[in-house]
């Protein structure tokens, strides 16, 4: 969302305390609140992190296939939403290979440094939820249960 005669601090203020994205939460103490904004890489309700407000962002999301998707909101795009957003997939490589190509994309569009080692983070979690587990190795035999076990067989 972005519009040209308006600033990103007043849409901030004025849907800052009741947006669809908001979770709010009373276990904690205080209640804590949460973001589902899909351009919000660190799910913290703040201005710093909210995407919808910043004219820029980036999203990282799995890819159907593996590996992970960015999508990038694209600066005075407002009225386009079409042509607004830009996607680009790095598939099946390296984990490394796709934290660099995360990084470097962050760093040559020029979107906020502050939030290149939070893009880094949240590919790095889809990569490591995209990953097989690997089986429990077999419990070895202690004490008596070995020596009866040697025994039998």
């Amino acid at each position: 969302m972005s519009f040209s005669n308006v600033s990103s601090d007043l849409i901030w203020e004025i849907t800052r305390n009741q947006n669809s994205f908001l979770v709010k939460t009373k276990d904690c103490a205080g209640g804590v609140q949460f973001s589902r904004d899909p351009y919000n890489l660190t799910n913290q309700h703040s201005r710093t992190h909210a995407g919808f407000v910043n004219d820029k962002a980036l999203s990282i999301v799995p890819n159907e296939k593996g590996g992970v998707k960015v999508i990038s909101k694209k600066a005075g795009a407002g009225s386009k939403p079409a042509s607004g957003v830009s996607t680009v997939t790095f598939g099946n490589t390296t984990a490394r290979k796709t934290y660099k190509n995360v990084a470097r994309l962050a760093a040559k569009n020029h979107y906020r440094p502050d939030l290149r080692a939070a893009a880094v983070s949240r590919a790095s979690a889809i990569r490591a939820s995209q990953r097989t587990p690997k089986a429990d190795p077999e419990k070895k035999l202690r004490g008596n249960a070995a020596k009866k076990a040697s025994a039998s067989a």
